[in-house]
């Protein structure tokens, strides 16, 4: 039998993109000389997959998925992902709160989301490291969402031990869009998108504009306007564009609340012990993409930079430490972001088996400027704990590699290396300084079958995350000046391993089923006193996860996704091994009805379960259980629906924390339960217009 190889010569793809200043000339012309493609298709969650899944916890959700599902928040698009939690707790303008297989990732922490391949988590945050507010991310313009979970991926590393998201936007919007809401609690949101064709290529743009004030005393007074402007050239395989992102947000903040506050009737639940927390943020970015399809291979370059403001005020403690002014804090940053991915994958053979080969090379680069921490009464400084300009810099290789060794087995590796380099300058010179490290991150994925239209999947990998840089040159505490501190890894390890079966034996029905196992040799744990993330103990986690999709005619989808996992701190002594805020039962579950036209509706359940507030367990937070529903109807180019959120009007709670906050009158501190309620029963009314 004949063996084909990877040839030397398929490095052409590489030479298209290094190629300078004739880059787009010879895209361009490759362009015109490529056969049209049909149309890639954007599979869901409950499409047959087999023979294309690397795992069972892998997958993809289409922007139908996406759109037909009511949510209060942007961040809960990605509870699309099979036990994934959104909640808040500060303020529609702020990242979520998230979680997943028994982390509380904080605001984002250990979990990747990216936009077209643009990394959206912030490592070195002033908030949270790895903190991914996504906000800036219009949901009409989504054309899918791929998701996995696990290190399983060669082609991610930093805070991607739990998984990872990855927004795929339109390359040319479907048509031309005005999409309107109206809702209680003053919330308005309008839309408007369009393509038209320019030169060779189609140019697409779209503005968003979101208001709400929430059931708060306080109105959160919030308003998002998002920008969205991108130009393509080419189809499906072969193509280039250039996309811009602008968002805007500024809000009031409302805060968990002290149980006892609202209990004696000091407050009400939706008021605040401080109403004068709140923030404003920035976002914008220019990226594009290149990607040229060979014979036997694909080159895809992408390359991305921006810049990034916040500044965010918040009082968790109110008057603990301080009795007169009050405890409020303002966390700030300016930064500038770059970096690019390159990579070609081989497709050939090996002794006639297919195989496919990638190399790829990464970088990304963050330059924070003044990024600080101020004590605040009003949002007016009084004081600088710490005020730092930082450089965090990473590159990045990696090699994957699968070869489908007979009918019924293929087998996959991968290795990854990383370098990192962190640069401080402090306003305590003894807290300045530079750091470098690398780490090394095997992966091995096999898959078996498929028999009876079965597969099982083994998936293991090495992983790690970083640290916030100002751990890694820290030597004095900031906050008296004095106190000598101990720098903590600039990388830290993670290793995860999975076997799971995926199955489409039953005629319109998709089930997974998974087994997982993760550990960290160092925690990341959010500190729910400071609003932000410390480094801790080793920890590991193990988990079951289960998902069935039902779809037996085209106007009818049944979704149910069930999580449970154990998640404890290693070397702690026994009873006091919890990890805060783990979440071991989630359950999500949905019907969908409707086709092109006609009536249409959605009815989605969401349950997570009681969780430990501190190591001890001794504290334990409640259980939430919400129901959001739609019913609509829609012709050929128009549709009107309405949404009616948290169905049952329950008063759950979003999150919770048990931690020691001060009131006005207490003499001392009191450890107490902190809460951010869920919001009432709410109405909206959605129009939309195509064109």
């Amino acid at each position: 039998m004949k063996q084909s190889l990877c040839s030397p010569s398929k490095f052409s793809g590489l030479v298209f993109i290094l190629g300078g200043l004739p880059l787009l000339t010879s895209a361009q012309d490759a362009f015109e000389d490529a056969e049209v493609l049909p149309e890639v298709e954007v599979i869901g969650k409950a499409e047959d997959i087999l023979g294309k899944a690397t795992s069972a916890s892998s997958g993809q959700a289409s922007h139908e998925e996406l759109s037909q599902r009511p949510t209060l928040r942007r961040g809960e698009l990605l509870e699309v992902i099979p036990g994934f939690i959104s909640t808040q707790h500060s303020g529609g303008g702020k990242a979520n709160q998230y979680f997943v297989r028994g982390f509380n990732l904080d605001h984002g922490t250990d979990f990747h989301v990216g936009v077209d391949g643009m990394p959206a988590n912030y490592r070195t945050h002033s908030h949270g490291q790895g903190y991914a507010d996504l906000n800036f991310i219009v949901p009409e313009f989504v054309q899918h969402l791929d998701y996995f979970k696990g290190p399983i991926k060669t082609s991610f590393g930093d805070l991607s031990t739990a998984g990872g998201a990855d927004y795929r936007l339109f390359n040319v919007l479907p048509g031309g869009l005005f999409s309107a809401t109206y809702g209680e609690y003053d919330y308005a949101r309008i839309v408007l998108a369009d393509t038209w064709t320019v030169g060779r290529g189609d140019f697409s743009f779209g503005l968003e504009y979101t208001h709400e004030d929430g059931p708060w005393q306080r109105g959160n007074n919030y308003n998002r306007y998002n920008l969205f402007a991108r130009y393509h050239e080419g189809d499906d395989e072969n193509y280039w564009n250039v996309t811009a992102l602008s968002h805007f947000g500024d809000w009031n903040s409302s805060d968990q609340k002290p149980s006892r506050a609202i209990a004696n009737g000091t407050i009400d639940r939706f008021g605040a012990v401080d109403p004068t927390t709140g923030g404003d943020t920035a976002r914008h970015s220019l990226s594009t993409t290149l990607q040229r399809k060979e014979a036997n291979g694909t080159t895809r370059f992408n390359a991305w930079l921006g810049t990034y403001q916040l500044d965010l005020f918040s009082n968790f403690t109110y008057f603990l430490n301080d009795p007169i002014r009050g405890d409020q804090f303002e966390q700030s940053e300016s930064r500038f972001f770059a970096g690019f991915d390159l990579s070609h994958r081989w497709d050939c053979e090996i002794q006639g088996r297919p195989s496919h080969t990638t190399i790829g090379f990464q970088t990304r680069n963050d330059w924070i400027d003044d990024i600080g921490l101020h004590l605040t009464q009003n949002r007016r400084r009084f004081d600088t704990i710490r005020q730092d300009d930082v450089y965090v810099g990473s590159y990045s290789l990696f090699l994957d590699h699968e070869t489908k060794v007979n009918d019924w087995f293929r087998a996959g590796f991968g290795i990854r290396g990383d370098l990192f380099h962190f640069d401080v300058r402090s306003d305590l010179t003894a807290n300045s300084g530079n750091e470098s490290d690398g780490i090394i991150s095997p992966k091995l994925n096999l898959a078996f079958g498929p028999w009876n239209e079965t597969e099982i999947y083994l998936n293991a990998g090495y992983d790690f995350h970083s640290n916030d840089a100002r751990g890694t040159t820290i030597t004095i505490d900031p906050t008296d000046g004095v106190t000598p501190l101990d720098p903590v890894d600039p990388l830290v390890q993670t290793r995860g391993a999975e076997i799971g079966v995926r199955t489409h034996a039953i005629k319109d029905l998709t089930a997974s089923l998974g087994l997982w196992f993760l550990e960290s040799d160092s925690e990341l744990v959010y500190i729910g006193d400071a609003g932000t993330s410390e480094a801790g103990d080793a920890s590991e986690r193990w988990g079951v996860e289960a998902a069935v999709y039902w779809r037996p005619t085209e106007w009818f989808t049944f979704d149910a996704e069930y999580a449970w996992s154990d998640a404890r701190f290693v070397n702690a002594p026994s009873g006091f091994d919890a990890i805060p805020n783990a979440v071991e039962h989630t359950l999500s579950t949905g019907i969908t009805i409707g086709q092109s036209e006609g009536w249409f509706g959605a009815l989605r359940g969401r349950f997570f379960s009681s969780r430990p507030l501190e190591e001890s367990s001794t504290f334990e937070s409640q259980s939430s259980f919400i129901v959001n529903s739609r019913l609509g109807y829609r012709r050929n180019d128009w549709e009107v629906s309405l949404d009616v959120l948290n169905l049952f009007d329950r008063d759950d709670r979003d999150i919770e924390y048990f931690y020691e906050s001060r009131l006005p009158g207490e003499a001392t501190g009191v450890n107490d339960i902190h809460f951010q309620p869920m919001e009432p029963r709410q109405v909206r009314l959605n129009y939309i217009r195509r064109f």
